[in-house]
């Protein structure tokens, strides 16, 4: 039986130690991190995950959605709450049929580890830190946070699944001719919680992703099973960019108390431990990463988070992982136990993907945070959904094809691109979508987008 090391037991980490197992490889996966399942300890961390079309595909692959879906609340659309406190619903997808659905990280890992733990072949090491990895000798190393000892294994297979930080990369940054970039935001994130009403009861609409669009700056929050909701305040980290608007000026109580009564007035009555939470939690950091080549030797991989994590604001980052290890498995059914062939296509069918989503994912904190309020995007949102009608095989609105379909990043990013070009030309001069000039919507389609469609 080959034996494989998987370092990481997050979200990826544990869903492709179930795929793997499925094939019947030994599987060891090392964790750096005490086992989660003893402990809450991602409270305060974490911002809540959309789970979306292509993370299902993954989670049906082997058998564990509909224990997922229990633990999920569907969304289907943004709540837009303005600073009057009025509400707009914005729906995600044509009809109810498209949603996301809201999860929590730490509930959603805990089940994928409990299925992976189900299989025999399947073992999960806890405190193991990875410290050192020789490409060529095929050789990693792991130091016991509890012992304090150094074990080395050597596998068929290493595949890291370490996160944003990963050191297995690290490792790999060493190497002459890898690519590598990190490039943090100059925004951060604070997590709060609104709690349940009597009896566990929504205090809002807990079928939609509500969003306090502020223009510099934005207020989410998205539901929780037990009837709370997960809060989480994007905001500048300095003064010097966002004014008084940014988490280096809110640092006395009396600021804080003033920012969230001006500008999250409906927020601010339902968050009671506001001042607390706000002091106590830590203020999250945003990254993107983009790097290449992914495989080092022959049987070395990175995967997920750890070459390519991105912002979280398409709600892409798990589904984008999830959806790695769908490619890498059919990889592996193409190839077996060829690791060199397995992981060279993998990172040539999943590079260019995971750089559109992580460009995509920039572009819509941008939509998120300034332009949903705006009448402009407004119309030109409900141009798109006239479109999307008309032209339903070729003008798909950019938001479907990311999170509703499984098209390519890199395609939905191209012609979203196009589709974006043509929603301005048509909503210029207009107020209302009843004055959309249909002829000039057939042209312009026919020219730009139907024209691409011969060329992918």
């Amino acid at each position: 039986m080959k034996n494989i090391t998987i370092v990481g037991a997050g979200l990826a980490g544990s869903l492709l130690s179930v795929y793997l197992a499925k094939k019947n490889y030994s599987v060891n996966v090392y964790e750096r991190r005490p086992d989660m399942r003893l402990s809450q300890s991602d409270a305060g961390k974490s911002i809540n995950l959309a789970l979306s079309t292509r993370g299902i595909y993954a989670l049906k692959e082997v058998g564990i959605y509909d224990e997922i879906k229990k633990i999920s609340i569907p969304m289907y659309g943004r709540m837009i709450h303005s600073v009057s406190n009025e509400l707009m619903f914005q729906r995600y997808g044509k009809d109810d049929s498209e949603y996301i659905n809201a999860v929590s990280r730490g509930e959603l890992n805990r089940k994928l580890m409990n299925l992976a733990e189900k299989y025999p072949n399947v073992k999960i090491h806890f405190n193991q830190r990875c410290t050192d990895t020789d490409f060529i000798n095929s050789e990693i190393s792991f130091h016991d946070e509890i012992t304090q000892e150094v074990s080395t294994v050597n596998p068929d297979a290493v595949i890291a699944a370490d996160g944003a930080t990963s050191a297995v990369r690290l490792e790999m940054m060493k190497i002459p001719r890898f690519n590598f970039s990190q490039e943090y935001e100059n925004y951060g994130y604070k997590e709060l919680i609104i709690p349940a009403g009597e009896n566990g009861s929504f205090r809002m609409d807990k079928n939609a992703l509500h969003i306090w669009p502020r223009g510099s700056f934005m207020l989410i929050a998205l539901p929780n099973l037990d009837g709370s909701y997960t809060c989480t305040l994007f905001m500048a980290y300095d003064y010097s960019l966002g004014g008084k608007n940014s988490f280096e000026y809110i640092d006395t109580e009396d600021k804080l108390i003033e920012f969230f009564r001006s500008t999250f007035s409906d927020a601010f009555e339902m968050i009671p431990d506001l001042v607390d939470e706000y002091f106590t939690n830590p203020t999250g950091t945003l990254m993107t990463v983009k790097c290449y080549p992914w495989k080092a030797g022959k049987n070395t991989v990175l995967l997920g988070d750890s070459c390519h994590a991105i912002v979280p604001f398409f709600g892409q980052g798990m589904n984008a992982a999830f959806e790695d290890c769908v490619y890498l498995n059919e990889c592996i059914g193409k190839y077996g136990a060829d690791w060199d062939s397995v992981f060279s296509e993998f990172q040539i069918l999943r590079k260019d993907n995971s750089d559109a989503i992580a460009d995509l994912a920039r572009e819509n904190f941008v939509e998120m945070r300034d332009l949903v309020a705006d009448r402009n995007f407004q119309l030109k949102k409900k141009i798109e959904s006239e479109l999307y009608k008309i032209y339903p095989d070729t003008f798909i609105p950019k938001y479907t094809m990311v999170t509703f379909m499984r098209i390519p990043y890199s395609l939905a990013l191209g012609r979203g691109r196009i589709q974006e070009e043509i929603l301005n030309e048509l909503s210029d001069g207009i107020s209302d979508v009843k004055d959309l000039d249909l002829k000039k919507a057939d042209s312009l389609i026919n020219m730009k987008l139907r024209k691409l469609e011969l060329i992918t």
